[in-house]
């Protein structure tokens, strides 16, 4: 590390991602040791590792240890577990209670409420323009989970605010008393170690007794009801669940969103693009992704003794993957630091680097974007910032808190 920043600081990521340190990364042969609290981990920086621990579980485990950078004492692991902290058959078990829920072909039950969801904030938000974040990349995606979950949408606010705290639980700055929102759970036992986990479960447990006296065709219902194999889900098991479909379906979405529309405000000419040839969508969907890289970075644990990029790893190492670094890879994309509508390298890892953790809510993001971008064409949407960017200092999520802009068009 002599020489490179400290990646896993949070205040690093106000300014944005740090790309020419982590270029230096790349450069460098085998994987750097990078020091944390009293031991430190692996810092996989090149594309091509990323993709080989990311589809190698079986050397590098989500369940071993925790899938954030600090460790857990067992019985915190435990309590914290959600599927994106399971191994084979665990995750094999808990992935096909809902994975049906998210295929395309489901989801195009949805796009015709995500259109009617995104006119609805485009309409707020061409009144006056005004924080986008606020108006748009917030409200946007977490009303469209809300309604594939079956929760009211008007509780969309308050889990915002939950997501919001959560991801300080991120920061070194957390702002919550460990006793907010009636908390009595020691907060190392909770997700993040935030009483705003607490709250969540609260609130999963009050979704799962409706749906239990009036169940709809809905993933709440879905999951309070479901048998794999003549095994239910836990309470546990059903409280992370919805933790981790809330958090997923509405930070990481918000976040793409958010870089984006920043993206197309300051290289106007992209948008130009677009609006002269809109097969580039699809296309536009994918950079949105891959520029935006809304989670970061996730850890694995070394199985066994093992090599990695010529660097030999032993048992029990964290091992932990930069998709920020790995989709601004040279070797990978051309020019990655541009932001290209129509760029035709779409292997990015938004979704992390394929394998069994393949993002459950990939299709849904997609179609949210390509929607967002089709019915801001359809406006012929300018954007404008009128403000700084106030960004997240989080090294897990790549967020931004607000985005002050103004709308320019013939149709808004």
């Amino acid at each position: 590390m002599s020489g490179v920043i400290d990646i896993a600081d949070p205040k690093l990521y106000i300014t944005g991602i740090p790309h020419e340190s982590f270029a230096e990364l790349r450069g460098q042969a085998g994987i750097a040791w990078h020091p944390y609290q009293d031991n430190g981990f692996w810092a996989v920086t090149r594309y091509a590792d990323v993709k080989t621990v990311s589809t190698e579980p079986e050397r590098f485990s989500s369940a071993m240890g925790n899938t954030n950078l600090w460790d857990l004492e067992a019985d915190a692991l435990e309590a914290r577990r959600s599927i994106i902290d399971t191994d084979s058959p665990d995750h094999t078990r808990l992935r096909r209670l809902v994975s049906k829920v998210f295929t395309p072909r489901a989801l195009r039950v949805w796009e015709d409420a995500t259109r009617q969801i995104t006119r609805d904030v485009l309409d707020d938000f061409c009144k006056e323009g005004g924080d986008f974040v606020d108006l748009v990349a917030a409200p946007l995606p977490i009303r469209v989970i809300l309604s594939i979950l079956g929760v009211p949408l008007d509780k969309g606010d308050y889990l915002v605010e939950l997501s919001n705290y959560l991801i300080e639980g991120t920061t070194d700055e957390p702002s919550l008393p460990d006793d907010a929102f009636g908390n009595t759970t020691d907060v190392r036992l909770l997700p993040f170690s935030s009483p705003a986990s607490h709250a969540m479960f609260e609130f999963a447990d009050e979704m799962a007794d409706e749906k239990r006296k009036n169940p709809q065709e809905d993933v709440v219902s879905h999951l309070v009801q479901a048998e794999d194999e003549g095994e239910r889900l836990s309470r546990s098991e059903y409280r992370n669940m919805f933790h981790i479909l809330v958090l997923g379906g509405n930070e990481t979405t918000r976040t793409a969103f958010s870089h984006g529309a920043l993206a197309l405000a300051q290289q106007p000419e992209q948008w130009q693009r677009l609006k002269d040839d809109p097969s580039l969508v699809e296309s536009a969907v994918e950079e949105f992704l891959r520029y935006s890289t809304p989670l970061m970075h996730m850890r694995r644990t070394a199985t066994e003794d093992t090599e990695l990029a010529g660097t030999q790893i032993a048992r029990g190492d964290k091992v932990v993957m930069w998709y920020n670094s790995a989709n601004f890879d040279d070797d990978v994309f051309e020019n990655p630091l541009q932001f290209d509508v129509g760029r035709d390298q779409s292997a990015h890892q938004a979704f992390g680097g394929g394998g069994p953790h393949f993002c459950l809510g990939a299709f849904l993001a997609r179609m949210e974007i390509r929607v967002l971008l089709e019915e801001m064409l359809a406006r012929d949407l300018d954007l404008e910032l009128v403000g700084e960017p106030q960004r997240a200092p989080s090294n897990f999520v790549h967020g931004i808190l607000e985005l002050p802009m103004q709308p320019r068009g013939s149709n808004v």
